[in-house]
């Protein structure tokens, strides 16, 4: 049933986007930066330019009493020079106390807590995670102001083109910048280091973890449209391109707007993203009822992502007919997860231990 719905749907293959299909991980390398380009020059924008330096300056610290004392936290400023000009955002590392090298999540946030009630940090730290987080809107604001924050820097000088990155890219690049300090840390276990976002973050994750192979896992949670859930397919109650583009054009490139109300005709489609981060993991969570997300949707982006993953001779998505969308099931046997749950559009609890559950495999 899950496999005749997608051959419904007509849904382009990452595979194909020269024409004919591929067949080899030799051959799907070569072309991974057209299926990249494709993604960045119809949706996201082109991202920022890399820094001309990068710096880390530690702020704030607690060996005493973080997590009950069983974590170290540090407070840091990272600044970055961009086109001769100095940009500064706030983080927040937490790592266990306990000795050896540690898996990591790289949060963004919409907000700058830690704990928060999107990130039960003891339970992380007790988990034997480490983790850094940061609001997203100490990078730039969530609105359609080019001025501020790393926005201000990119766009002094110059205006959007059709092109040019929109809010998404732009909280992507700080996740590389994060990603840059992590590579100073001994305590950091780099071949485990995950982006994680909720939503709108959720969508941000993937594009990180595209563009930036130093993660080795994106965390997308209930990203819906334009992030981990197919355009093709939609139904009553599910979000279109129409809708987020209309409410939120600024996160994307101006080019994604001639989209709207053609989800069934891009000549791409958001498992692409999926396909980008292989042979590195994809998890994704999804909840029962945040139908606006499309949760049926979401599984089958993983189920057709699978086919990048199989070149590589890696499982990609395992999963039964029966899996799908039954609540309280973890599907984290393949290098794409999925956990869908009861509940609705939230960054839970629940979502945390199956990522971490994920990761432990």
């Amino acid at each position: 049933m899950i496999y005749e719905t997608i051959e419904k749907l007509n849904i382009p293959s990452p595979l194909q986007v020269t024409g004919e299909k591929i067949s080899t991980k030799e051959e799907w390398e070569k072309i991974r930066p057209l299926v990249l380009n494709t993604m960045l020059e119809n949706e996201y924008g082109f991202m920022p330019e890399e820094p001309e330096e990068v710096s880390f300056n530690i702020t704030e610290t607690d060996e005493r009493r973080c997590c009950a004392g069983k974590a170290n936290m540090i407070k840091l400023d990272i600044t970055s020079k961009i086109n001769g000009e100095f940009f500064t955002f706030p983080v927040t590392y937490i790592y266990p106390k306990k000795g050896g090298k540690h898996k990591t999540v790289v949060h963004i946030n919409f907000r700058p807590n830690s704990p928060d009630e999107y990130m039960p940090t003891e339970e992380i730290i007790d988990n034997g995670f480490a983790c850094i987080s940061y609001c997203y809107k100490d990078v730039t604001s969530d609105d359609d102001d080019f001025t501020n924050g790393l926005a201000g820097v990119i766009y002094k000088n110059c205006d959007r083109t059709a092109h040019s990155c929109g809010k998404i890219a732009m909280w992507a690049w700080s996740a590389m910048r994060v990603m840059d300090f992590l590579q100073t840390r001994d305590e950091v276990d780099k071949s485990s280091i995950t982006i994680a976002g909720h939503s709108r973050l959720g969508k941000t994750a993937l594009l990180t973890a595209a563009v930036d192979t130093r993660y080795t896992c994106a965390h997308s949670n209930s990203a819906g449209c334009s992030g981990d859930s197919l355009n093709r397919g939609k139904t009553d109650g599910n979000e279109y391109i129409g809708h987020i583009v209309d409410r939120f054009p600024y996160w994307f490139c101006e080019k994604y707007k001639d989209y709207a109300g053609k989800d069934e005709e891009t000549p791409f489609d958001q498992h692409f993203m999926l396909s980008l981060i292989a042979p590195r993991k994809v998890h994704i969570a999804s909840a029962e009822k945040d139908i606006w997300a499309g949760p049926n949707l979401q599984f089958l982006s993983c189920v057709c992502a699978s086919e990048v993953y199989e070149l590589y001779g890696i499982k990609g998505f395992c999963f039964n007919e029966d899996d799908f969308l039954k609540t309280d099931r973890r599907l984290n046997d393949g290098n794409i997860g999925l956990c869908h749950r009861e509940g609705v559009h939230y960054f839970s609890r629940d979502d945390w231990h199956g990522l971490m559950e994920f990761l432990k495999l």
